[in-house]
């Protein structure tokens, strides 16, 4: 697949996961704007969640920031070595698995003697930036995990389906 521009790149992995979301029955809106919190806000009768949205075509994430609220999702999609007609992967993460991830982070990084600093959703590094670089390795037990979502919008259908 041609190198698509970061802006085309933002765009094909929100669609992505909106038509994802789509399919699973929840009714998905993308945000516009260059100055927004999120990407997909995700709307029941009901309940209301927003959707982050990072894509990649490189090894890596970089400079991630994770969910805040209980009710924020980070979905990774990974268009790397994908042709246009080959499925996206995706991972899809609430904020407590986001927890986990900067936890292992903040763990690997003291192993270097390096130490991060953990507020809220930002992670800043000894030499001043923020945010990060993810790989698949750090977040590959969250793929496809579709019902992290879907669980948080109809938990009536995740109980039902118990």
């Amino acid at each position: 697949m041609e190198r698509l521009s970061k802006e085309m790149l933002g765009l094909a992995g929100e669609y992505a996961v909106a038509s994802e979301l789509c399919r699973r029955g929840l009714y998905s809106q993308l945000t516009l704007g260059n100055h927004k919190r999120t990407d997909i806000l995700v709307e029941t009768d009901t309940r209301m969640v927003r959707v982050s949205v990072k894509a990649k075509q490189s090894k890596e994430w970089p400079s991630i920031s994770g969910p805040v609220r209980d009710d924020d999702f980070l979905v990774f999609v990974d268009f790397a070595n994908k042709t246009a007609h080959e499925k996206l992967d995706f991972y899809i993460l609430g904020k407590d698995d986001w927890s986990r991830v900067v936890e292992q982070e903040i763990r690997n990084q003291r192993g270097k003697g390096k130490e991060l600093k953990v507020d809220g959703r930002t992670v800043t590094h000894p030499d001043g930036w923020k945010g990060i670089n993810i790989k698949i390795e750090h977040v590959a037990v969250y793929k496809d995990r579709w019902d992290t979502i879907v669980s948080a919008v109809k938990p009536e259908e995740t109980e039902a389906a118990k």
